[in-house]
């Protein structure tokens, strides 16, 4: 990966090595992250649930500026869930609002007269279901999602004048496909020697019925502009993997202008910046297509803070940690009380160099939605050791050996020797389930 700019953040910042994701698909995730609370604690499961509130009402009333620039995914888009302004920018390709909306990047390139690149104009080449959702982005640069995301956010801190603390969410829609990279990003990934996890066909025959059934499903319908290959080339498979890091590294780009602004604006040492992402993407390892799964390409996911003075510096951080942690870590950085029901736990201790166990357990939950079709609700519990992904009223399931396994290849769920921690892990997803219950109470209606 060539991300000059992220490489400082991990040198000068803390970089966790072990954050998970609550669900492997983008708004429950986000929910979690912007509320403190599982997805079955929100009651959002899926994209498109209702969802309207979040703790940035209390940066709000504590005095912050909030502003979002970019992907939120909330539901309605245009909902303020607590901040002063949004300059809303949504997935780059969309079928839940039927086409219709229009957000600001779409109005951006209406103005300047472009067509967007979209599925619809990409079903028109005649090697699109070859492509794994795999093209470059031939309008000018400042047309793209994530550049015309980064320009915003560097103007935003350029014209920010108010005389208080602000909150600022800025939501780069890549690395989502579809993987659209510019060509000369593109370039630098052409003769790099890139490993590709190899797909076993015994992995394949030993997953679940519901993964089987969305391998199939992927490869019939073109989410996101990304028609699945049962069983691409590896050539197929490097192309999009070349075009997915190249995606990465123009977000590096706009990560560094941000920087370069805040610093600038003389406000880089007033101010801590946390990069992560809803999800990961598997990109064909497993025989399989962007999210949904709960193996850990999926589940975990970058997560690096940096503040100087404030993190200590080149520090690294092991312990298991779930990406809605970011949420009380930010909330008692401004002085503001959590509440005592966030499932959320603040990390803040390890960023200043004290000693910090984690989670001993991270979990995640996906519903059937309209790519995860074949089964009713999967919950993964995992430890730093062992993970086990549960299928609601299946007599199958998923039990790896991290240790030995970190690949995720040998599923033991039926292995004799495995019966013990397969029951004991099953014993501490009931009990986590029972306890949030207890402890959250009935908080639905509230986030929805």
């Amino acid at each position: 990966m060539e991300t000059p700019n992220l490489d400082r953040l991990v040198k000068e910042g803390c970089h966790f090595t072990d954050c998970h994701i609550t669900a492997p698909s983008c708004a429950p995730s986000r929910a979690s992250l912007f509320t403190g609370y599982y997805p079955h604690t929100t009651g959002i499961l899926q994209n498109a649930d209702n969802w309207t509130r979040s703790w940035i009402e209390d940066l709000n009333e504590s005095g912050y500026y909030c502003s979002n620039i970019g992907k939120m995914h909330t539901w309605p888009f245009e909902t303020p869930c607590g901040f002063h302004e949004r300059h809303i920018v949504e997935n780059k390709d969309r079928f839940l609002e039927g086409g219709e909306y229009l957000d600001e990047w779409d109005k951006y390139l209406l103005r300047n007269g472009h067509k967007k690149q979209k599925r619809i104009e990409y079903r028109k080449r005649p090697d699109y279901k070859e492509r794994l959702g795999a093209f470059t982005w031939d309008l000018p640069p400042d047309t793209h999602s994530d550049y015309y995301v980064g320009d915003r956010a560097v103007e935003w801190i350029e014209n920010y004048s108010e005389d208080k603390s602000f909150f600022l969410e800025v939501g780069f829609p890549g690395p989502h496909p579809p993987y659209d990279p510019l060509p000369g990003h593109l370039a630098k990934y052409k003769d790099k020697n890139l490993p590709l996890q190899p797909v076993h066909q015994s992995d394949l025959e030993n997953q679940p019925e519901s993964y089987k059934g969305m391998r199939d499903h992927n490869a019939n319908f073109d989410h996101d502009s990304v028609v699945h290959l049962l069983e691409p080339t590896e050539e197929q498979r490097l192309v999009q993997r070349q075009h997915y890091m190249a995606n990465v590294t123009m977000i590096d780009d706009k990560v560094g202008e941000i920087i370069s602004a805040l610093e600038a604006k003389g406000q880089l040492d007033n101010t801590i910046i946390i990069f992560s992402s809803d999800h990961g993407d598997c990109l064909t390892d497993h025989g399989h297509s962007q999210k949904w799964t709960m193996y850990d390409t999926v589940t975990r996911v970058p997560l690096i803070v940096w503040a100087p003075g404030k993190v200590k510096a080149n520090s690294r951080c092991e312990a298991q940690v779930q990406l809605m942690d970011v949420g009380p870590t930010i909330l008692e950085y401004a002085g503001i009380e959590n509440p005592k029901t966030f499932e959320a736990e603040s990390f803040k201790s390890v960023l200043e160099g004290d000693d910090f166990n984690g989670r001993e357990y991270v979990f995640a939950e996906q519903i059937r939605d309209k790519n995860y079709t074949e089964g009713h609700f999967q919950t993964m519990v995992r430890s730093k050791e062992w993970k086990l992904v549960h299928f609601l009223d299946e007599p199958y399931g998923q039990l790896f050996h991290l240790k030995e396994d970190p690949e995720e290849f040998e599923n033991l769920w039926h292995s004799p020797e495995h019966q013990s921690i397969r029951d004991e892990l099953l014993g501490v997803l009931r009990d986590w389930h029972i306890r949030s219950t207890i402890h959250t109470g009935p908080r639905t209606e509230d986030w929805r």
